[in-house]
């Protein structure tokens, strides 16, 4: 895993021995107009949203004031700044246990979005060693993806039916 400062160089592209790569995405009006932007960079899947004039990865909510982009299918909530991991929990310990955020640690790289002269690029991350969010971006864990998203369009044919 990265450190702040490790990913902060790396998101610059001032680690020596990390070359960074902007790649060109799409025009600043495009972006507004759609809101969101799936894409594909060197074998890596990216959605690149627009939110409140910013350029972001994926859908936003704020929690804890944090900045976080939230699964939609497993509801797993991501910060954007680290890539950390956030659940709610409480501890049983306590007299009066208060539900709290506690993090998972970096579960999800992030990807520099750069805005130049109204055209969109993004550097992705070049943070050394695994990430869980790594494993996606494999044929293993594509396949399982679709695998499971077979599953789920079959069990919805399965339930129309049953509608009828």
């Amino acid at each position: 895993m990265c450190s702040s400062e490790e990913r902060n160089s790396y998101r610059l592209g001032t680690t020596q021995g990390w070359p960074s790569r902007m790649y060109f995405i799409g025009k600043k009006e495009d972006f507004i107009q759609t809101k969101r932007m799936d894409v594909t960079l060197d074998g890596r899947d990216i959605l690149i949203i627009y939110h409140q004039r910013t350029f972001y990865l994926g859908d936003i909510e704020e929690i804890n004031n944090k900045l976080c982009i939230v699964c939609p299918k497993h509801k797993y909530k991501i910060t954007l700044a680290e890539g950390e991991g956030l659940y709610k929990a409480t501890n049983p310990a306590e007299k009066v246990p208060i539900p709290q955020w506690y993090s998972k640690g970096m579960k999800q790289r992030v990807h520099k979005v750069t805005e130049v002269d109204e055209d969109i690029f993004v550097t992705l991350s070049n943070c050394p060693g695994w990430v869980e969010s790594d494993y996606y971006q494999t044929e293993k864990g594509r396949a399982e993806l679709r695998k499971a998203q077979e599953s789920e369009d079959g069990e919805e044919d399965v339930n129309a039916d049953e509608d009828v």
